[in-house]
């Protein structure tokens, strides 16, 4: 059974920062794509950041030099290190997994919450 599983949300304040972590099960990690996507109250899904199984990684313009993502595959998991947040960060955030092999393989977390208020 495939299982990921976000922690570290919470409330921060305008300019605070927050790590996520994604722990992942029942894959076999490294051959995956992860990312970190959000979805704010109205609004789509939407990509924040994401990191190849080769480390490469790819950043929404918005979060550019305020967030970054990494992994480490001893323990399967993948983190979101959100710093100089703001307001319009306000979203649930959602772990995803990825994998294309003569067909595509996706898995999605739970989501945690995450409040940029004062």
């Amino acid at each position: 059974q495939v299982q990921l599983v976000e922690s570290g949300g919470g409330l921060v304040q305008p300019g605070g920062s927050l790590r996520l972590s994604c722990a992942a099960s029942g894959i076999t990690f490294t051959v995956y794509k992860m990312g970190w996507y959000r979805q704010a109250p109205g609004k789509e899904r939407e990509l924040v950041a994401g990191i190849s199984n080769g480390g490469r990684t790819n950043y929404a313009d918005y979060v550019k030099g305020r967030f970054t993502i990494s992994r480490d595959n001893a323990k399967n998991t993948v983190y979101l290190q959100m710093n100089s947040l703001k307001p319009e960060d306000t979203a649930v955030y959602y772990c995803n997994a990825e994998y294309v092999l003569e067909k595509q393989y996706t898995y999605w977390g739970q989501g945690t919450q995450v409040t940029v208020s004062t």
